[in-house]
């Protein structure tokens, strides 16, 4: 009878934490902390229906079962390794594998890649875009959604966040910060934006978009940093995408607290304007992350380079 396989991340945890019959020790090891451990420990247990370890009060040791799985699971491990390396120092790629947020890529990357290209034929960019290359509030949640960096799936990430990523190179790309945005035609008229108390004539756009919310400035930092009284920070359409929210704020539905210099492409070219100079520095910035293990990988050293030159 086949018998489904464990998660490979599973059995490289328990590999690690059997080696030193310490959940934290191999924590450090593996740059996520003892919580992560003990879960995939749990989980892996789970699968095989039987218990690896035995934990006592200030110890962990091996079960009989836990003892007949190291030696065997050390030795597969090593090969894997050693037949991933060989195959990554004699087979030349020619793919580049990035995941960036939605906004960087919609508002700033995809209007430089073409220079890319040019500049490096050879490299055929894969390019994708995921929610969780913006850090969430806990730090186990981001460490889970490096897994796929960690284990070769991609090659680097943009991601927006605190920068703190153990066992990774990170590169600050940028930092950014939060900027009233509204058409032009919002600065003309009867009830023209001339001052920020001016907002309470006119809509609030709210970007609701779920990842980094609890990091975002919202309006009401925003009034308080302007020290403007009178003008409700809550009401106002509530959108779950910044796209959207930037759509409406273009077509002339209100303002809205853009991420710039994300919207400046779109100031430039008159589709929006800032009524006001008063902008707030994000808690979070544009980090360039990959693994420290592949950093001299040249396709991904060209684009680090690339990148850090388009800034």
């Amino acid at each position: 009878m086949s018998l489904s396989m464990p998660p490979l991340q599973s059995l490289r945890v328990f590999e690690t934490a059997a080696r030193h019959l310490s959940f934290k020790q191999a924590a450090e090891e593996l740059h996520v902390t003892p919580a992560a451990v003990s879960q995939q420990i749990k989980a892996l247990e789970a699968h095989l229906g039987v218990p690896l370890f035995y934990r006592l009060t200030r110890a962990l040791e091996l079960t009989e079962a836990g003892e007949r799985m190291l030696p065997q699971v050390s030795d597969g491990l090593a090969q894997l390794a050693a037949a991933v390396e060989k195959v990554v120092l004699q087979t030349p790629s020619r793919n580049l594998r990035i995941t960036v947020p939605p906004a960087f890529a919609g508002r700033w990357l995809v209007h430089r890649l073409q220079r890319f290209t040019e500049a490096h034929p050879d490299i055929d960019l894969v390019l994708g875009t995921e929610a969780n290359t913006v850090d969430a509030p806990d730090l186990e949640d981001v460490e889970s959604d490096l897994v796929a960096l960690r284990e070769g799936e991609i090659d680097v990430e943009i991601r927006f966040g605190r920068g703190a990523y153990p066992g990774m190179r990170t590169d600050l790309v940028m930092e950014v910060s939060y900027v009233p945005v509204c058409h032009p035609d919002l600065l003309k008229g009867k009830r023209r934006l001339k001052k920020a108390s001016d907002l309470s004539f006119h809509t609030l756009l709210h970007d609701d978009t779920a990842a980094g919310r609890s990091e975002r400035v919202s309006w009401q930092d925003w009034l308080r940093a302007a020290k403007v009284s009178g003008v409700d920070p809550s009401r106002g359409p509530h959108f779950s995408n910044s796209s959207l929210a930037l759509e409406a704020a273009m077509d002339g539905f209100g303002v809205m607290l853009g991420l710039y210099p994300m919207v400046q492409r779109d100031i430039d070219a008159g589709r929006l304007v800032r009524p006001f100079d008063l902008a707030i520095p994000s808690r979070y910035a544009y980090y360039l992350v990959s693994p420290e293990t592949t950093v001299d990988r040249p396709v991904i050293a060209r684009f680090r380079q690339w990148l850090m030159a388009e800034i």
